[in-house]
């Protein structure tokens, strides 16, 4: 299994009804993927984030449910609402189990 970790900075313009779209669009994608197991998305409220607001865990079956994840055009609708309503920075962090 694969987990894959996303941290989205945004920046100052960014609403919070922005950020909350941001989550509910993660989520969404679960049932357009293939090869999910998990999918949690959400806000972060932790002050040792460096400022990362939205993240997105997705456990997936193995490497290849993951490589087809990035071409994805559900998965990249939602990358580009991310980039349309602020997104500054990411981090991405992808480990097998």
């Amino acid at each position: 299994m694969i987990d894959h970790i996303v941290l989205v900075k945004f920046g100052p313009s960014t609403t919070p009804e922005q950020l909350a779209e941001v989550v509910s669009r993660f989520k969404a994608l679960r049932g357009h993927l293939t090869g999910v197991v998990d999918l949690q998305a959400g806000l972060n409220f932790s002050d040792k984030s460096q400022g990362h607001q939205v993240v997105l865990s997705v456990r997936f079956e193995n490497r290849a449910a993951l490589e087809a994840y990035g071409p994805n055009p559900r998965h990249q609708e939602v990358a580009a609402f991310i980039r349309e309503v602020g997104r500054v920075d990411s981090i991405v962090v992808d480990f097998e189990l």
